[in-house]
């Protein structure tokens, strides 16, 4: 099982971090172990000073896959979650300072939580118009619909296939609107696609 994580795909968080626009997706991909399930808590880890979360929408890959055409990219997903792409943001940026890869910073264990309901595609008029946010500590700290991707779910599906093989639950954190920020001990987050709670996590 895989996670794949799309870097640099909304344009209000590309602005916030000073990237510039990709003309493909772009993605990495995270280690099984670095999922944290079943709203199971945070513990902060003691190898950086700069933790941040990044929530996003989560596609759950439903069959296997290779080349996937665009026109049939969506029956290769049924049901859409919330996650956080949790990332060690000055272990980050040391990286890309020196041209290194991002993967201590993005791969480390339990930094991909992930909502333990996900919903049928089909309760969404359009997946291109999903609303979602995260709340810490009861204010709304992130917030963004799917309508601002610069490369839509179908694009995403069919793209990263061009490279890698799909497996049944297989996941994809599809990116991260603006207002991405730190997490410190002590703080609740909980993500909502609309008005419903699917994900929670306390920090320890």
């Amino acid at each position: 099982m895989k996670i794949i994580c799309i870097a640099a795909n909304y344009r209000s968080h590309n602005e916030e971090m000073n990237f510039e626009r990709p003309a493909q997706p772009v993605f990495f991909i995270k280690p099984e172990t670095a999922l944290l399930r079943n709203n199971s808590d945070f513990y902060y880890p003691d190898f950086s000073k700069q933790i941040e979360f990044e929530t996003e929408i989560v596609v759950k890959i439903c069959k296997m896959g290779k080349c996937v055409s665009p026109k049939f990219a969506h029956r290769y997903y049924e049901e859409i979650g919330i996650g956080l792409d949790i990332t060690a943001r000055d272990i980050q940026n040391d990286a890309r300072a020196k041209g290194l890869p991002w993967f201590l910073s993005k791969g480390f264990d339990s930094s991909a939580p992930i909502s333990p309901v996900f919903v049928p595609k089909q309760r969404f008029e359009s997946v291109q118009d999903i609303d979602f946010s995260l709340k810490i500590n009861g204010n709304v700290v992130q917030s963004g619909n799917t309508r601002d991707m610069l490369f839509s779910i179908d694009e995403i599906v069919s793209y990263v296939s061009q490279f890698v093989t799909y497996k049944t639950g297989d996941l994809i954190f599809t990116g991260t609107p603006k207002g991405v920020g730190p997490l410190k001990i002590g703080d609740f987050c909980e993500a909502f696609i609309g008005q419903e709670k699917l994900l929670e996590m306390r920090v320890k």
